[in-house]
């Protein structure tokens, strides 16, 4: 069945816990809207982390660089811890404190920099932390921790590296691993054990013969403990030179992820310097533009106004006129009227007196 994309997990498992549910149920009804019955069952079986384990999603989606320096110091605790080197362990001892304290103290800024995140007074920083010394010692743990999908938080109770190394003692020999059992080894043929003689011989006393052997076995074991001092110094110089080597390949791919995260932060800085300034000269010249337009506007605007006002002008003339006109036309009416009914009197006199 096909997998949840990875910018879907991300942007889920980087949702506060509060809200992860409703986000996931979401997630899920768009994918049956699209068709994908099969992805949508994958994503309701997503299941909602708590604070602690949000909390280190959030380094591992956010700040994927700072987990995998955690990784680096891991291998190298690991390869102290192996080594036996006491001096080089405490120094990276140190750095492990200072480098999981940076990390909750990132976390806590990317909550506070989360709509919905808890309140910082109830982080739980302490399981944070504690999560991520878990990540040191733990090789499981610290891929749970780079996946960015963690449920809860954990710890690690031990000491070192999980499975712990295999201590060895080395003597002028081969080395052969410590089991913490007494020695039950019988001793080497030629040489006799303590409280034991030669037939013949009384206890105490040696001969000429077993004096000079046992001179001999003193120069053997002698030269035995000086090869194998000088074994043990050549191989204490050859990890001092192997970590040294590690260390300086772990210092340059630190500053080459730096230089190019500075890279990359440069150039998109300059794609947005230069994004930026072609919206404020395009704003600039659409900004002259629309003042070009409204001194036009303005100027037809005027020449509306006179317009209006020549045509009120001509308006109220026309007015009076036709007042003017309405009362003479009355007048002329009425004179009109009044010669009429003269007429007609005079008419009718005129008929009476025939």
């Amino acid at each position: 069945m096909p997998d949840p994309s990875r910018d879907l997990a991300e942007r889920l498992y980087g949702t506060p816990p509060d809200r992860f549910v409703a986000a996931r149920d979401a997630a899920v009804a768009e994918a049956r809207r699209a068709g994908d019955p099969a992805t949508a069952r994958e994503i309701a079986k997503l299941r909602r982390p708590t604070v602690a384990a949000w909390l280190v999603n959030l380094l591992a989606i956010r700040r994927p660089e700072l987990v995998a320096d955690l990784a680096d110091l891991a291998e190298a605790l690991r390869t102290a811890q192996r080594d036996l080197r006491g001096p080089k362990l405490r120094e990276l001892s140190a750095q492990r404190r200072a480098v999981v304290a940076a990390l909750v103290a990132e976390a806590r800024t990317l909550a506070a920099d989360t709509e919905g995140a808890p309140p910082a007074g109830r982080l739980p920083l302490a399981e944070v932390e504690s999560t991520l010394n878990a990540a040191l010692a733990d090789t499981g743990v610290a891929a749970q921790v780079r996946s960015g999908r963690l449920l809860r938080s954990t710890s690690y109770a031990g000491f070192g590296e999980v499975p712990r190394p295999q201590l060895r003692l080395l003597t002028g020999g081969a080395a052969e691993p410590s089991t913490g059992k007494p020695s039950t080894a019988e001793p080497p043929a030629g040489k006799p054990s303590a409280g034991k003689t030669r037939t013949g011989e009384r206890p105490g006393r040696a001969g000429p013969r077993e004096r000079a052997e046992q001179a001999g076995h003193r120069t053997d074991r002698a030269e035995q403990a000086d090869r194998a001092a000088r074994a043990r110094a050549a191989e204490r110089a050859e990890r001092a030179e192997r970590a040294e080597r590690a260390e300086r390949a772990k210092q340059r791919r630190a500053l080459e992820r730096e230089l190019a995260k500075a890279r990359t932060d440069q150039d998109r800085a300059e794609t947005e310097l230069i994004g930026a300034t072609t919206a404020e000269r395009d704003a600039a010249d659409a900004l002259t533009a629309i003042e070009a337009e409204l001194a036009e506007l303005e100027r037809r605007r005027a020449g509306a106004e006179q317009e209006v006002s020549r045509r009120k002008l001509a308006r109220r003339t026309a007015e009076r006129a036709a007042t003017a006109a309405r009362r003479r036309t009355g007048e002329v009416e009425g004179a009109l009227e009044a010669l009429l009914a003269e007429e007609g009197a005079a008419g009718t006199g005129d008929d009476t007196a025939d």
